[in-house]
């Protein structure tokens, strides 16, 4: 029995680390059609609103302003910023309080792989996943994938997406402020709207187009 046991334990953790593998080089060519939490969404009775584009075609203002808001060292970092999460800890230990510190490359990783629920099996695969994008995939790839798939709201998925629902204009055409409304509410879409924003929301945009003139050459890995 024990033999048995630790032979699916293997086969369980070859099929883990072996279809996420196949499917990152698939991905650094191929649009991504599905991830697990669009799945879990359309099974929940929500819609399915998802438009592919490549890089070319989702304004800078974007991706600077994701870069602004989740992740000022995108470009630098291989997959985990170890000085935000030493932020992190140090916040939580003063206030009590913890905040997400994942990366641009660890949301993506995530969001292409695992389920929304926290626990420690879905942070110990993201933690194995996340250098497995940086190795494989450039860092201009990453950001498109996760522009691409990120949840901008209930069942809205992708740039296109959201620029085409809130805005009523492509993702290749957002304005800085549209770009920077539509970063502010990526940590929780499905509470914060774009098209209508919250004081909070407009506030936090308003910083996020400050930073995104601060960043410079921290921008240089997405420049087309």
């Amino acid at each position: 029995m024990f033999s048995f046991l630790k032979r699916c334990f293997f086969w369980l953790l070859a099929l883990l680390i072996l279809v996420p593998l196949l499917l990152t080089l698939i991905y650094r060519y191929v649009p991504v059609p599905a991830t697990p939490l669009m799945v879990i969404r359309l099974f929940e009775g929500e819609s399915w609103a998802k438009d592919w584009q490549a890089a070319d075609n989702i304004s800078q203002h974007l991706k600077a302003s994701v870069i602004a808001a989740e992740d000022n060292k995108f470009c630098q970092h291989n997959g985990f910023d170890w000085a935000a999460f030493a932020d992190v800890l140090d916040e939580f230990k003063d206030q009590g309080k913890l905040r997400g510190g994942s990366t641009i490359s660890m949301q993506t990783a995530k969001n292409l792989y695992l389920w929304p629920s926290r626990s420690f099996i879905r942070k110990g695969l993201e933690a194995v996943y996340t250098p497995m994008l940086e190795l494989i995939l450039p860092k201009s790839r990453v950001m498109t994938l996760y522009l691409n798939i990120a949840e901008f709201g209930p069942g809205i998925y992708g740039a296109e997406a959201a620029a085409q629902t809130y805005f009523n204009t492509s993702a290749a055409k957002l304005s800085r402020h549209q770009a920077a409304l539509l970063a502010a509410v990526l940590p929780n879409p499905r509470v914060y709207h774009a098209d209508q924003p919250s004081a909070y929301v407009q506030g936090r945009a308003r910083t996020i187009q400050r930073r995104t003139h601060q960043l410079g050459p921290l921008l240089k890995c997405i420049e087309n």
